[in-house]
């Protein structure tokens, strides 16, 4: 057997007091392909950093055969110490590396190489710094969640990529059936250290299933036995007369082993707030079509969703699954169509952005709105630490500021939220964002058993056939279109995935593609992010247009009088020109926030 390219040995490290890893093992043999999992919080992140030579543990070895070389992809890369995103991956070549495939890969993620680094989506880092990992094809590629802020496209090239390299790799994802696709071994990081399955991942539930129910029966018999030696202790004849001091210290021993005894750690506990029923109508959309200038984002489309569906939205990023989410939702309305909801909706929503939460607000305050310490949840008037636990926050976190939490945590409090609202309409936009393998389980089962009507946007597949009992998908040219079952389902009938949003011609020569991308730098503006402004239109322009809405109503209810005109001239005269006024600010209105909606997406895109 040949010896492993790296591998770390009874690696120990301690967090302010509290140990992280007590005794983790990795072992990475050439052309391995190994998914490393575990709960948010475990240290899968920490281990994978002392692999890469980032972290020196407090204790263990850490080996890596002489010559081999290995590239580590972060959650968050850092690109700003580089002029542009070219100059970034060809920094992370090695001398006799190919630069010609790092164009090649920056082209085939979408980009120019050009792109200033310090204006950079989250999407447009990650792919670059996917660029920068993949060009030297090393010895061992070590991935900490690649697919985040990837589209369905993204994830999909990505895999084809992984599967066609010699490389050894060592993943980390929350994308089951991108784990699925590509590992074949699993290690487990659980409670400080590791164990290892020498299967992929399609086969890692129901292991870790038989180990933990393996541990409970030890448990159990570990108490059954303390308990009939306590039973000794009280009641023995000998214990009477004289204590035996081995079979005490035998007892302290097992009590002590049993407070030792690490558990699983508890699961989250969520429970959505059910609302009366609405009618059996939720939405209907007919011939519906909306355009940005002459871009068209939804052209001529029909769909019809009933109470109880579930309903996946997918595409490539900027395809506009949230424009067309807000149609449905009707916080936009449509150029051409009809839109009608049904009645008794009671609709929450569970937004992708995390800046929607207020970093300095704690996190009981944010959970209850800052209106003491009690919330209600299903008709229940809890506590607001109660509430917490089912989420897998402990009490000490009660007053923690929500912005000193991670990306998980913050993902589980935005579900918190959601959940607490009753509601018959679920609208989920990329809930799967930051969430470990066992909170999605459990997601999913809720929404298996709730009573409303889901709409979904996700990226993760497995998700999606888990869940959605449709999907529309973006068929470009503001061309949308319904396919029963899930998402595999849905790729049967469909013949292919989803589109990429962008398709380059791949044997489009040098200059052609220099001067495609000098025209696009000319003609779009800069890349950057909202300003303040820009994100304070965004919240408040669809009150101003329901504002507009409801006077334009209110105006062409007194035109309507057909002796208006006859009877007062004048006031016939002045509610005419203020309808016209109205109809042109609420068009002028509605055309900004799509144009800012749409910045937003390509951004965060």
């Amino acid at each position: 057997m040949a010896p492993p390219l790296l591998f770390l040995k009874d690696i120990r490290l301690t967090f302010g007091g509290t140990p992280l890893l007590e005794g983790a093992d990795l072992s990475i043999g050439a052309g391995e392909r190994l998914c490393l999992v575990g709960r948010n919080g475990s240290g899968k992140s920490t281990l994978l950093k002392i692999a890469a030579g980032l972290i020196e543990s407090d204790h263990g070895e850490r080996f890596i055969q002489p010559g081999a070389t290995w590239r580590y992809l972060p959650q968050e890369p850092d690109l700003t110490t580089f002029a542009s995103t070219l100059a970034y991956v060809e920094a992370g070549l090695a001398p006799g590396d190919d630069v010609y495939r790092a164009h090649y890969l920056l082209e085939a993620l979408g980009l120019t190489g050009e792109e200033n680094t310090k204006t950079l989506s989250g999407g447009e880092a990650r792919r670059a710094a996917l660029a920068r990992v993949l060009a030297p094809e090393p010895d061992i590629l070590m991935l900490d969640e690649p697919t985040n802020h990837l589209d369905l496209p993204a994830i999909e090239w990505l895999e084809s990529e992984l599967k066609s390299l010699k490389s050894a790799l060592v993943l980390i994802s929350h994308d089951r059936r991108f784990l699925e696709n590509l590992s074949r071994a699993t290690v487990w990081l659980d409670r400080g250290v590791t164990r290892r399955l020498e299967k992929g991942f399609g086969d890692f539930e129901a292991w870790r299933d038989t180990v933990l129910e393996e541990e409970e029966r030890e448990r159990h018999k570990l108490d059954r036995q303390i308990v009939r030696e306590e039973h000794w202790v009280r009641y023995g004849v000998t214990a009477r007369r004289k204590r035996n001091v081995r079979r005490m210290a035998d007892l302290a021993a097992l009590r002590q082993k049993r407070n030792d005894a690490r558990g699983p750690q508890g699961g989250v506990k969520l429970e959505a707030a059910d609302a009366d029923l609405s009618g059996t109508l939720v939405i209907e959309a007919e011939k519906i079509s909306l355009s940005f200038g002459d871009k068209p984002i939804v052209k001529d489309f029909s769909t019809r969703i009933l109470r109880g569906d579930r309903v996946g939205l997918v595409g490539a990023n900027g395809a506009g699954k949230t424009t067309l989410l807000n149609l449905l939702m009707g916080k936009l309305q449509p150029d051409q169509g009809r839109i009608k909801r049904g009645t008794n909706i009671a609709m929450t929503t569970l937004e992708q952005k995390r800046d929607s939460l207020d970093p300095t607000m704690s996190l009981a305050d944010t959970l209850a709105g800052g209106a003491g310490d009690r919330i209600v949840v299903n008709g229940e008037n809890r506590h607001v630490v109660s509430y917490m636990k089912d989420f897998l926050f402990s009490p000490e976190q009660a007053r923690t500021p929500v912005g000193t939490l991670s990306g998980g945590e913050r993902a589980r409090l935005l579900l918190a939220l959601a959940l607490a609202n009753p509601s018959n309409l679920l609208i989920l936009d990329e809930p799967t964002n930051d969430l470990d393998l066992e909170t999605l389980d459990l997601l999913e089962e809720m929404l298996g058993d709730y009573q409303g009507t889901l709409i979904v946007v996700s990226h993760d597949r497995d998700f999606l056939d888990r869940v959605a009992t449709a999907i529309i998908v973006a068929e470009g040219h503001g061309v949308w279109l319904d396919y029963a079952g899930g998402y595999t389902d849905m790729v049967v009938q469909r013949g292919r995935g989803v589109d990429a949003r962008v398709s380059e011609p791949s044997k489009a020569s040098q200059k052609t593609r220099e001067t495609s991308a000098a025209r696009e730098t000319a003609a779009a503006p800069e890349k950057r992010k909202l300003s303040f402004n820009e994100k304070r239109l965004l919240e408040t322009l669809p009150e101003r247009i329901d504002a507009l809405g409801r006077d334009i109503e209110k105006l062409k209810a007194v035109l309507a009088d057909p002796e208006l005109y006859t009877r007062d001239r004048a006031r016939f005269d002045k509610a005419s020109e203020l309808l016209t006024r109205a109809e042109d600010e609420r068009q002028r209105s509605e055309t900004q926030w799509l144009e800012l909606e749409m910045l937003r997406e390509e951004l965060e895109a």
